[in-house]
Parts: structure tokens; C-alpha cells; sequence
């Protein structure tokens, strides 16, 4: 049944989606879940048309591209040394579900708790069941996809995850040993979050492993889902801007600018 769309004389059209669970198996999903909320947050957007995305934070520490144009292409997150972080990168493929590459996207504007992160704890949560053999493995209640520290020597570490569907692997995530943990943490507990996500009809991937649900939903229900998204991006960083505006700044000591002002002769 068509319903009125509010404001104007015209109708709209129900669309017919899926939900989708587990959500590690539901596919790559809309984009723009991720980079709209980086635009909203005051990230830079550098791509070039026709071209890979990228996105730079806006202190210009972490960059975030999306090239589907290369094998095995996908997400690559990258933050540059800081004087209180090492480098680090991560790299998530094509079809991670944007849901859980937001987990990590978002990690970057959200503040941190007060507690130290713990990886593991949203797995355990869930119902993953953890092996503490060689390498550290969480595994999913299906066992179709997992969660590995990988050591295999002194210096030799990273964060692997992947899934999998009868067809084969379905997709990997690597985060290297210096990605801050509360980033993989948001990983973690977005992978593990048991809600199903939104499919579009034709975008469903093939699979007996997935359980779907099919629902009508409006073009306008959809705007409005997107929009509360963007504007709690918009307000976390109104928030931390404000906080940060209200800090007392620093101001150079005497002899300092008197070094530089005989520098200049």
C-alpha cells in the first residue's frame, strides 16, 4: 500500500529490503553508512572522481580510503606516529559489512572509556567461544567467522578476523599490533552485535548460512534512519570541539619568544 509522503502531493513506493543475520555474512552494504558520517564529523573528503575514497581526520593523523578497483581492495585505515601512539594501519575487505568497518570508523570520534579496552569481552559476550592454544581465537556461535591475535613470533603479531560461507572465505580484516585497542574493541563488538542489518532486494548474498526476513520500507523511513546517524556525528563532534575550545592554551614563555625574536634578526 502506497503512503503519502509528508509535505508534497506525490506518493511513495515501498521498497522491499531484508534483514539479514548473522551480519557478518550479509555483504558489503551502502557506503555511504561509513562516509557520511566521516563527512559529518568533520573528516576531509580527498578523493578524486572516478577514484578510490579517501578521508583524512581533521587534525590530519588518520586517513581512511575505500578502493574497490584492486585486488583484494577494500578499506585501509591508517594513523600516522603521534608523540602518545606508534603507527598503525588496518586493512578490511570489499565485503565487510559497513556496519562493522563503522565499528571501528566511529571508534575514532567516540570518547574513550575509562576502563582499559578489551578486545575479547564483546565475543564472550555473544556467545564466541575463545581458544587459548598458540594463537588467541574467538570463534562465532555459527564457526563461521573468528577473531585471532596471530603471534608467530617476537615481533610477528597482528589482529586477523575473517568469515566465511559454504562458497568459501567471504572476507579478512587485519589490524596491525599498534592499532589502539579500542579501535579493534569497536570491531570486536560491532562483528559481535547480534541485530541483523538492512539489505536491499538484489543485494542479499547467496548463501544457506544467512537467515533474512523480508520487510517493505519507505524511501523517507530510510532518509530518517540515515539522518539520526548523521546527526549524533554531528553533535558527538560539536561536543568535542566546544570541550576542546574551552581548554586553557598554552602560552610561550618569555625566553622562548625572545629566541625567536632574535632568530628573525
Amino acid at each position: 500500500m502506497r503512503k503519502r509522503k509528508a509535505g508534497w502531493g506525490s506518493f511513495e513506493q515501498p521498497q522491499q529490503h531484508y534483514l539479514v543475520e548473522p551480519r557478518h555474512l550479509a555483504g558489503g552494504g551502502d557506503l555511504r553508512h561509513v562516509t557520511e558520517y566521516l563527512r559529518a564529523s568533520g573528516w576531509k573528503d580527498k578523493s578524486r572522481t572516478g577514484g578510490p575514497l579517501v578521508f583524512d581526520s581533521p587534525d590530519k593523523s588518520v586517513r581512511i580510503g575505500y578502493d574497490p578497483f584492486t585486488q583484494p581492495g577494500g578499506w585501509t585505515i591508517s594513523g600516522k606516529q603521534t608523540a602518545s601512539q606508534e603507527a598503525w594501519h588496518a586493512m578490511l575487505g570489499k565485503q565487510v559489512p559497513v556496519e562493522i568497518v563503522a565499528g571501528v570508523t566511529d571508534a575514532l570520534h567516540q570518547p574513550r572509556s575509562a576502563h582499559a579496552p578489551n578486545a575479547w569481552a564483546p565475543l564472550v559476550q555473544q556467545g564466541w567461544t575463545t581458544n587459548r592454544q598458540q594463537h588467541f581465537t574467538a570463534v562465532s556461535p555459527d564457526r563461521n567467522a573468528w577473531v585471532q591475535y596471530h603471534q608467530s613470533g617476537p615481533g610477528e603479531a597482528y589482529w586477523w578476523a575473517g568469515a566465511r560461507t559454504e562458497h568459501g572465505r567471504a572476507w579478512d580484516a587485519v589490524f596491525s599490533p599498534t592499532t589502539p585497542m579500542h579501535l579493534v574493541q569497536g570491531f570486536s563488538a560491532a562483528l559481535a552485535d547480534p541485530n541483523p542489518v538492512m539489505r536491499p532486494l538484489g543485494l542479499v548474498p547467496a548463501s544457506s548460512r544467512i537467515r533474512t526476513r523480508s520487510v517493505s520500507v519507505l524511501p523517507s523511513e530510510l532518509g530518517t534512519w540515515q539522518q539520526t546517524r548523521i546527526t549524533a556525528a554531528r553533535a558527538a563532534t560539536w561536543a568535542r570541539n566546544s570541550w576542546a575550545a574551552s581548554q586553557p592554551r598554552a602560552t610561550a614563555r618569555p625566553h622562548a619568544a625572545a629566541g625567536r625574536t632574535w632568530a628573525r634578526r
